[in-house]
């Protein structure tokens, strides 16, 4: 087995600079979902991973770059995973219960969500931060949206705008994170979680469903 020797000085490896760099979102995202991003401190998120504030700034230039950073990469992986839980059934009605019950899955995680949850909440009294957060959301939102154009395109779905659509059951599906999120249980159980979720996308598809002639 090859034994890496640790580097004792001069620049990083590209591999390093990425390791660093992972565990710089990782410190900073848990920091902004502790203490809101307004009381989290760069150089308390610098410290933790031992390096200089001034690395720090090097990467990022202040905070909201470091914050812009963060969502990013989760937007990345979130992105991917609805974009790959769409592609589990080739029946768009199918591909867009697999894509909502992902997101649900993401939104009942407490880690996943807590960050955003204390986004939100800064951004009711921060004009500037509701702006970047509805940015994000119709970003995060695409893969989506596209599905439930697939779907009334098929005819099951009602013809109405897709991201109003996309509204109602994300709306139904932050309802049920709330639920299982705010729960005495600190392992939810899974299937009443997934009872949960069935039960509010009943009522999407019952809603939305056309009418017959």
């Amino acid at each position: 087995m090859k034994t890496v020797q640790p580097r004792l000085g001069g620049r990083p490896t590209r591999e390093e600079a990425a390791s660093l760099a992972g565990k710089i979102l990782d410190e900073a995202r848990a920091a902004f979902a502790k203490k809101g991003i307004a009381n989290a401190s760069i150089e308390e998120i610098a410290a933790r991973q031992a390096i200089s504030k001034h690395t720090l700034y090097r990467r990022y230039a202040n905070k909201q770059a470091l914050l812009e950073a963060v969502v990013e990469r989760d937007l990345t992986r979130f992105r991917a995973a609805l974009a790959q839980a769409a592609k589990e059934h080739e029946e768009p009605l199918l591909a867009l219960h697999a894509i909502a019950f992902r997101y649900f899955q993401f939104g009942t995680d407490r880690d996943y969500s807590a960050f955003y949850l204390s986004v939100t909440a800064e951004a009711v009294l921060s004009a500037s931060l509701r702006e970047r957060l509805a940015i994000w959301s119709s970003a995060a939102l695409e893969p989506m949206v596209g599905a439930i154009i697939a779907a009334q395109q098929s005819g099951v779905l009602i013809a109405a705008d897709a991201s109003e659509l996309c509204g109602v059951l994300v709306d139904l599906l932050e309802g049920a994170n709330n639920r299982v999120r705010l729960g005495l249980c600190d392992n939810p159980d899974e299937a009443e979680c997934r009872r949960v979720f069935e039960s509010r996308w009943t009522i999407f598809q019952t809603a939305m469903k056309p009418k017959s002639n």
